[in-house]
């Protein structure tokens, strides 16, 4: 472990989080050229400034996770995002999402997307469109400052609209999306990682993937909905992501393992619920800050519940 320097409080589990992004960080790159290191370095400078005003007045040290809201915010953009609008999302996301509630382990929502949820709120335009078609094969965008060719259309998008989408192409980064979103293998190495590590909750991440299959596998059968497959909809467009690096932020959800069942269950079906039945294309986001919002409910129904099962069970 680092030496722990005065400006800087070290988290060996947020280092750990920081590893498993840093694949799909490398990806982005790879796919959308320089203009994805600047996204990255804007939003985690304006990130550490914004923790750094707070944190000086109570005389603390920055926390490393800082970096891993900044990240996740960058990541969760799309490639021409304009920078001053990422710094701007991500003072939005310490701010209102992690200072307002105290610091470090008080917030109630995961920062990172209390800023892209300002963000899309302000600026739909930008988050909805101007997609760009990731460059593949041989050097990729490694040879350029940003992928041109705008398109407007995104994998899910497309899968609603009935056209077909090569399984492979999104499994390895192939379409178009935002920058952390594309190679779902390397979300999932990192998901392993964080898992092994035990850093994220296998059960949210489990449970959130688990019903979105099922109720989307029931609105196929049923003929409701948009008609996308089940698996289609996983590996297109952010619910990999958020599922992975998202919902299973420590501060955030659920911490009982039942509770992360309930927790992971919820976002799967609100995702499925607005992504086939709503007017949004996405949904993770809506559905992670839902679940972030009702999460002490649903440990307090649990607990409830226990609580009437003990005197039987005493018997």
């Amino acid at each position: 472990m680092p030496p722990a320097a005065k400006w800087l409080r070290w988290q060996p589990n947020m280092a750990t989080l920081l590893t498993a992004l840093a694949p799909a960080a490398l990806a982005a790159l790879y796919f959308y050229g320089w203009r994805a290191l600047a996204v990255l370095t804007v939003t985690n400078a304006a990130a550490f400034a914004s923790e750094w005003y707070f944190t000086r007045q109570r005389g603390e040290p920055v926390t490393l996770a800082v970096f891993v809201t900044g990240s996740l915010l960058a990541l969760s953009l799309p490639p021409r995002t304009p920078l001053w609008m990422c710094g701007v999302g991500a003072v939005v996301a310490v701010t209102f999402g992690k200072e307002l509630f105290g610091g470090m382990g008080r917030n109630v929502y995961n920062p990172a997307l209390v800023g892209r949820a300002f963000l899309y709120v302000c600026f739909p335009t930008f988050l909805t469109s101007g997609w760009v078609e990731p460059l593949v094969g041989g050097a990729g965008g490694l040879t350029t400052w940003v992928a041109d060719g705008v398109t407007a259309a995104t994998p899910l998008p497309s899968l609603a609209a009935g056209q077909a989408v090569p399984l492979l192409h999104l499994l390895f980064g192939a379409v178009p999306g935002s920058l952390g979103e594309g190679c779902k293998a390397l979300l999932l190495l990192g998901g392993a990682y964080m898992v092994w590590k035990k850093v994220a909750s296998w059960e949210i991440i489990g449970s959130t993937l688990g019903s979105y299959l099922v109720v989307t596998g029931v609105f196929r059968l049923l003929g409701w909905g948009r008609g996308a497959d089940p698996l289609h909809g996983v590996l297109a467009g952010g619910l990999l992501y958020g599922a992975i690096f998202m919902a299973t932020d420590p501060v955030s959800a659920n911490r009982t393992q039942p509770g992360r069942f309930v927790f992971g269950a919820l976002i799967g079906l609100t995702t499925a619920l607005i992504r086939d039945l709503g007017n949004f294309p996405e949904g993770i986001m809506f559905a992670i800050l839902l679940g972030n919002t009702v999460g002490p409910i649903i440990e307090e129904g649990l607990n409830a519940w226990k609580a009437r099962q003990a005197p039987g069970e005493a018997a």
